[in-house]
């Protein structure tokens, strides 16, 4: 994480998702004002009143953190045969599995995503997590277990036990809850592998409260960038459907393994509008790792603040090196242009914070970077976040 006093192009960013309203666009059209939305929903009585409360806050942009949560309803069927009656010409085609990723994917995933509810009657809300380990372990989002120690679980067979809130860090929104449990439908975690942009990507999440819903589209953007707090953060971006009701749901590639955690949209209308963000499986999975361990989750610290660079320039422009920081131990000066951080280009210093965020203290890593006119490499070894910046 970039220290507090990091760049004025990450804070004004951050403002402007948050609280802001966006320039018109052409045309003469004046967009709404964007307003951050926590994405724990209340269970609404029926769909309808939940569709007219999306039509009442339709003249505000949301980013919206969603939540999730699962149900049964696999979608794959048995495999076609010739017995199956079915007749050539006919408006009955036979469609095998295997010609069906996404029912193939749902029917994998399925039996390991859960719905979290939280309180109860009119303060209830509702998500969603994937059981990662067959001894009890759920990923879910922060945000929607926030400030409880317990929670209801409802498995995708209906049943619904108590299950208990090991932590959470709002930094990565990533948290994890335990059930007393053994021998579940553990998820396979797609660590593997790097997502890239234009694969299949499937949401499982309870959008509206709508247990067991399944939308699907592509991975639209890696490493994508977007504000939190006072710095910013790196996630997978989709096109898949995420609503309200889907936060803490697996994102799952075509084999039904999770590429990563639901957590947030980027909302005209407060509903789904094809930009939903979740957290990246590996960086979910060290932090569950953490938190199972009973460790503080420790934020890495680079140790300068950015400026603003040239119209059309890329990069990040170191503007303040903090004095005995890790980029001053390292040789990073003012005015060098970060171009990269471990092979990952930046384009500004929100890029540059997401990145340092997603290493834990200690890590080295390699920036590459522009001095008076030449390209120049450093290892920097980031260290720990000082107290004393918050």
């Amino acid at each position: 994480m970039i220290e507090q006093e990091a760049t004025q192009e990450i804070t004004n960013a951050s403002e402007a998702l948050e609280s802001e309203a966006p320039e018109a666009p052409t045309g003469g059209v004046t967009p709404p004002v964007l307003a951050a939305k926590s994405a724990r929903r209340h269970i609404w009585p029926n769909l309808v009143s939940a569709l007219l409360l999306v039509v009442a806050s339709s003249g505000i942009t949301y980013l919206v953190v969603a939540d999730s949560g699962t149900d049964t309803g696999a979608v794959a069927g048995p495999e076609a045969n010739a017995d199956d009656g079915a007749t050539p010409g006919s408006n009955s085609p036979v469609v095998l599995p295997a010609d069906e990723p996404i029912a193939n994917a749902a029917a994998i995933i399925l039996p390991s995503v859960v719905q979290i509810q939280t309180g109860s009657g009119v303060g209830s809300g509702v998500g969603s997590g994937v059981i990662y380990d067959s001894e009890g372990l759920i990923l879910t989002a922060a945000h929607v277990v926030a400030g409880e120690s317990t929670v209801t679980v409802r498995f995708n067979d209906g049943e619904q036990i108590k299950g208990t809130v090991l932590g959470g860090t709002s930094g990565a929104d990533v948290a994890v809850v335990q059930v007393d449990r053994s021998g579940l439908p553990a998820a396979e975690l797609a660590l593997d592998g790097d997502p890239v942009v234009g694969q299949m990507a499937i949401a499982v999440g309870s959008p509206w409260g709508l247990q067991g819903t399944v939308t699907s589209g592509i991975i639209s953007a890696v490493d994508q960038s977007i504000p939190q707090g006072g710095t910013a953060r790196a996630v997978l971006q989709t096109d898949a459907a995420i609503n309200p009701g889907n936060s803490g749901g697996p994102l799952v590639d075509r084999e039904g393994r999770v590429l990563g955690i639901n957590v947030s949209i980027f909302s005209l209308s407060g509903a789904n509008d094809g930009v939903g963000f979740a957290v990246p499986i590996d960086v979910a999975s060290d932090i569950a790792e953490q938190l199972v361990a009973g460790d503080v989750i420790e934020t890495a610290f680079l140790g300068v603040s950015v400026g603003s660079v040239e119209s059309g320039q890329a990069g990040a422009l170191i503007a303040e090196v903090t004095p005995g920081s890790a980029a001053d131990e390292a040789g990073i000066e003012v005015d060098d242009l970060v171009l990269s951080i471990d092979g990952v280009q930046v384009q500004g210093g929100r890029d540059l914070a997401a990145q340092v965020q997603t290493h834990r203290p200690g890590t080295t890593v390699e920036i590459v970077l522009i001095r008076d006119g030449e390209q120049l490499t450093f290892k920097v070894t980031l260290e720990e976040r000082p107290d004393d910046l918050g």
